[in-house]
């Protein structure tokens, strides 16, 4: 590994470790009697963390990797289907040391959020639509930024303008996506009360009076195209260039974090692999601001 990856993984460690120490009750329930693992919780994020920054979506692979070149920093490796068990209990301490981070990272204060979704592709052929345990919950949905249909989910996300999730949800490709950012906003009043008067740009799907009305009671303020017949909104020079932070943010996800390529099989499989990639996001956007990195997001001195 690289020395920034190194130092990248150290920082994190400590603090889920520092975490779980002030607040043991985010770790996964375990039996009081038995033998207690030997790779700490603090660690399995941090290893699945490493997986996602180096690029391996194979938990097999990946530990064959980890034995050989990891026993440094994790002389307690466990077999793949332990791993893969104690990685699917572990989404809820996934999603509290991202939230977290957040909150200690220099962009968490600003006062203008993105919202958009992006497609999370869970297989092709016609048999593993049928057989898959996904299906039910993944189903065929049409991506208009890349005009092609897909069969699987998609990765709901309120972000700030440097790429720094605020909000995430996974949903089925049909799903609404202005029901589905209500409903990840309803789940967190106390993140709309810390941002109070804020500014969120989404695109021309996201209309409807009583969607913004709701959104103007909770203090939010929607900057969105104008559709076909409306007159021109506020903020409309505004759209084309932020259009391309937003598209960038995803190809992130995509280009270096392979979010298509999470191998989940499983409801809860799929959900622990994609949101470890949105951990290894904030965790290294988190890292770069820690250590005064002029670009925030970038992942270049984590993913090789």
């Amino acid at each position: 590994m690289t020395t920034e990856l190194d130092t990248l993984a150290t920082a994190l460690y400590v603090r889920v470790d520092d975490l779980l120490k002030s607040a043991p009750e985010l770790a996964p329930w375990r039996p009081k009697a038995g033998i207690a693992p030997r790779l700490s919780d603090a660690e399995l994020v941090t290893l699945a963390v490493l997986s996602a920054l180096l690029g391996y979506y194979c938990e097999r692979r990946w530990l064959r990797y980890a034995h050989a070149e990891l026993r440094g920093m994790f002389p307690c490796l466990p077999q793949q289907s332990g791993y893969g068990k104690r990685l699917r209990k572990s989404v809820g301490l996934v999603m509290a040391v991202i939230r977290v981070l957040a909150c200690d990272s220099p962009l968490w204060s600003d006062d203008v959020w993105v919202a958009d979704s992006t497609p999370v592709e869970c297989g092709r052929s016609v048999e593993t639509a049928r057989r898959s345990r996904l299906a039910g919950w993944a189903e065929y949905g049409y991506c208009a930024s890349h005009s092609r249909y897909f069969w699987g989910l998609r990765l709901h996300l309120v972000c700030t303008l440097g790429g720094l999730p605020v909000l995430f949800a996974l949903a089925g490709a049909k799903a609404d996506e202005r029901e589905v950012l209500l409903g990840m906003l309803r789940s967190a009043p106390h993140l709309m009360a810390e941002h109070p008067r804020q500014t969120i740009i989404a695109d021309r799907q996201f209309y409807g009076q009583a969607f913004e009305h709701e959104l103007a009671e909770g203090g939010m303020r929607l900057l969105r195209p104008a559709r076909a017949g409306e007159t021109e909104r506020a903020g409309a020079h505004l759209f084309k260039p932020l259009r391309q932070t937003i598209e960038s943010i995803n190809q992130t996800f995509k280009g270096q974090l392979d979010l298509e390529r999470h191998g989940g099989r499983t409801v809860a499989g799929v959900i622990v692999r994609v949101f470890i990639k949105i951990l290894a996001l904030t965790a290294a956007i988190w890292h770069n601001g820690q250590t005064h990195q002029p670009v925030n997001r970038s992942l270049t001195a984590y993913d090789h």
